[in-house]
């Protein structure tokens, strides 16, 4: 049914006299309950339609959308997109992507996994998760809850070159907080389990036990004297230094100047051993896709080996403006995978020896432009390659070039709960501002 609406919003944009056009269609259905303290507090069942219509007039642009598919809201639509277009000005980089790009297979990435999940169940699922996290310690007198998801999303992208890209899949999510302590001295933690499949989530009870561990742990936390120490990023935190690397290559950063690693393709940002590759034909992976934002195929590529820089991540639009070709990242990366070069969590630990272990991190502290970090956080000082106690109510700092180029080892602990697969990253120096 979306392939064949698309098709009739891609005729009706040439009738207006479109010289291109793209659809993209998506239906969305879903049910979330959350419970706390016992109770139920929320059960909400969703059903999300949505229907997007972009045109080019030459290399003009217009985009307009609906949910509604009475044929005169579809009409009205593409007249409202075609009228956008024709008052906008010329962009050169304006377009679809080249025809040649577009991906011409269509693997079956084993992600489509319906949960026949009734209400009743989802909401006896959150009890026993938060009921096995409360039951640990009479410490753990308050909770935030515990909640459960399930989504189902079907999506078609169509454009006027005949491309015809269909995709399916599904998600689920159990996850649990809890609060220990009393007055100033309570401390908040949790768990969560994610998976395309309701098989692969973590046992209620698991993810109940794990955030009621984590939770404990904090309790009568620490601050540090300000000084330089070796820090320890938790495979859960890690994955957002990957995250800082990836919006300084993005296309739209690089074209506005708006990125520290301006002119970086080539140069080496991370110690020789150290690698990133996307590979976005996973089975069962969480971001798997034959193809992009824009219907570019997709390929396993790397994006940092042997420390150096690769490639930036561009849709069609960005790379015009910098003179480049995609590399099917519209709509982002699939899939990364960051080699690690040490052992487990443990091994992480002894190797420190004596430093900072963070397992959380707070505010906005990073200009994307300068590369300055500087952000909250919390966790436990390690002595001896041994957690020695909690630690909050600190600030860690650093250059995001000098942090990529610190950094020691990564662990094989990855965090799977991400498309972005990494383990715990040492780096070796960072600059902690205590409560001296």
């Amino acid at each position: 049914m979306l392939a064949d609406l698309s098709q009739r919003l891609l005729l009706r944009a040439k009738a207006h006299g479109a010289s291109q056009a793209e659809v993209s269609c998506s239906e969305e259905r879903g049910l979330s309950v959350n419970v706390r303290m016992g109770a139920v507090e929320t059960v909400e069942s969703t059903r999300d339609r949505g229907i997007g219509v972009t045109v080019y007039f030459g290399r003009r642009k217009g985009s307009a959308s609906t949910a509604d598919l009475r044929e005169e809201s579809l009409e009205a639509t593409v007249e409202q997109a075609c009228a956008i277009a024709r008052y906008t000005e010329d962009d050169e980089a304006a377009g679809l992507a080249d025809p040649e790009l577009m991906a011409r297979e269509f693997p079956d990435f084993d992600d489509w996994h319906p949960w026949a999940l009734e209400a009743d169940q989802a909401i006896d699922l959150a009890l026993a998760c938060e009921a096995a996290g409360r039951q640990v310690d009479a410490r753990i007198a308050n909770s935030d809850g515990a909640s459960v998801g399930s989504s189902e999303s079907l999506s078609v992208y169509a454009n006027s070159h005949g491309f015809v890209g269909r995709e399916r899949s599904t998600q689920h999510t159990l996850g649990c907080a809890l609060i220990a302590g009393h007055g100033d001295g309570m401390q908040r933690d949790g768990w969560y389990s994610t998976a395309l499949a309701a098989a692969d989530l973590e046992a209620p009870r698991a993810i109940g036990l794990e955030a009621a561990r984590r939770t404990l742990a904090r309790l009568e936390p620490r601050s540090l004297a300000t000084g330089e120490y070796p820090v320890l990023f938790a495979a859960e935190v890690a994955r957002s230094l990957i995250g800082h690397l990836l919006g300084a290559v993005s296309g739209g950063a690089l074209y506005r100047k708006a990125s520290f690693l301006l002119d970086s393709a080539g140069q080496r940002l991370f110690p020789e051993w150290f690698s990133i590759d996307e590979r976005p034909h996973l089975r069962r992976g969480l971001r798997s896709a034959a193809f992009d934002a824009e219907g570019v195929a997709t390929r396993d590529s790397a994006l940092v080996s042997g420390g150096v820089l690769q490639r930036y991540l561009l849709g069609s639009y960005s790379a015009r403006k910098l003179g480049l070709r995609s590399t099917g990242n519209a709509g982002g990366v699939h899939n990364l995978q960051v080699a690690a070069n040490a052992g487990g969590f443990d091994e992480l630990l002894a190797g420190m020896k004596r430093g900072l272990l963070v397992t959380e991190l707070m505010g906005q502290g990073v200009n994307p432009v300068t590369g300055d970090y500087s952000r909250g956080a919390a966790g436990f000082w390690v002595e001896d390659g041994a957690i020695a106690h909690p630690v909050d109510g600190i600030t860690i700092a650093g250059h995001l070039r000098g942090m990529f180029a610190g950094i020691e080892a990564v662990g094989s602990d990855v965090d799977t709960r991400s498309h972005v697969g990494v383990g715990s990253i040492l780096i070796g120096r960072m600059t902690v501002a205590g409560g001296d």
